[in-house]
């Protein structure tokens, strides 16, 4: 009996280091036969299928681009050249107007891209830092001119440049594109989400806000301003209706105005048609793919602050 009770009340001798619960390779839980890890993101299943159904387009422009026009007209359509028929972009090319045309669209585009970068980064920087009386008031206005129809206004632009006489010239076309509301508003909202810190130290140091905006701020706001002039090269670049009111000489034609003087009344050559276009393509997309990175970078880091 004694043996018994004392038995009973000793302590369990403890389990050795050996016995612990095991870590490691085999402690993991089996892995489920079904669930096989995917070498991309399961997003990818959905992203690729849609991205493949907005390059139809563009592959069709190039292919189309490669037919010749009894093809293009032919009922039914081709989808696929019969074969390789660079007509169309001979003729393009050929055409003494073409690479002045690409210059002026150049040139307009340019011109537009570098004074909303610099405009836009005054302006947006004047609005996130500095506070002066009818600050909110302007904005306001400012952002209400994006919900006005550019058909309620170019008739008003129109006697504008004919006033200062620049009708028929290239000045018509870059002046009211040399700063955008949106341009201003894009930069504002990144430079609120930058830190004051930097800036606070180098007004401490003596420097003017000038020398603070274009030595610290823009360095550190390059995906707004990339953002900004590739949109901004986008809308300029592919504009038909203005530059097809204010232009009539064809030396002051931009390319997409160029194009439409390949499309008669009675017979259009769609083969230069599809060329042109496919010449015009090809800049946007290299922009796009230049910033795409820094592109979606700002968007994703301007949000609706302030």
């Amino acid at each position: 009996m004694t043996a018994t009770t004392s038995a009973a009340t000793d302590t369990p001798t403890p389990a050795p280091a050996s016995a612990s619960v095991p870590t490691g390779p085999e402690a993991r839980p089996p892995r489920r036969r079904g669930l096989a890890r995917l070498p991309f993101s399961a997003w990818h299943l959905l992203l690729a299928p849609l991205a493949l159904v907005f390059a139809v387009p563009l592959v069709w422009l190039v292919l189309s681009s490669l037919m010749s026009d009894a093809e293009i007209n032919r009922f039914p359509p081709a989808l696929w050249p019969s074969g390789i028929d660079l007509g169309g972009y001979r003729y393009v090319l050929g055409n003494a107007m073409f690479p002045r045309w690409f210059a002026n669209s150049l040139i307009v585009s340019g011109v537009a891209v570098a004074s909303n970068l610099l405009f836009g980064a005054l302006g947006g920087y004047a609005f996130a830092r500095m506070r002066f009386a009818g600050s909110r008031l302007l904005m306001g206005l400012m952002l209400a001119t994006m919900a006005i129809p550019f058909q309620l206004t170019m008739v008003p632009t129109f006697l504008v440049m004919k006033r200062l006489g620049l009708i028929d010239t290239l000045g018509a076309l870059i002046v009211p594109s040399l700063v955008t509301p949106f341009a201003v508003f894009l930069l504002r909202q990144f430079f609120l989400s930058l830190p004051r810190e930097l800036e606070e130290a180098a007004w401490m140091d003596g420097c003017s806000r000038l020398r603070v905006l274009f030595l610290i701020v823009l360095p550190m706001s390059r995906p707004a301003l990339s953002t900004v002039a590739v949109l901004t090269f986008l809308t300029t670049w592919n504009d038909l209706t203005w530059p097809l009111i204010a232009i009539n000489h064809d030396t002051q034609y931009t390319l997409q105005l160029g194009l439409t003087t390949f499309q008669g009344q009675h017979h259009t050559k769609w083969a230069a048609v599809m060329a042109g276009n496919v010449i015009t393509v090809l800049p946007v997309l290299l922009a796009f793919l230049v910033a795409q990175k820094s592109f979606i970078q700002s968007i994703t880091s301007t949000g609706l602050k302030g």
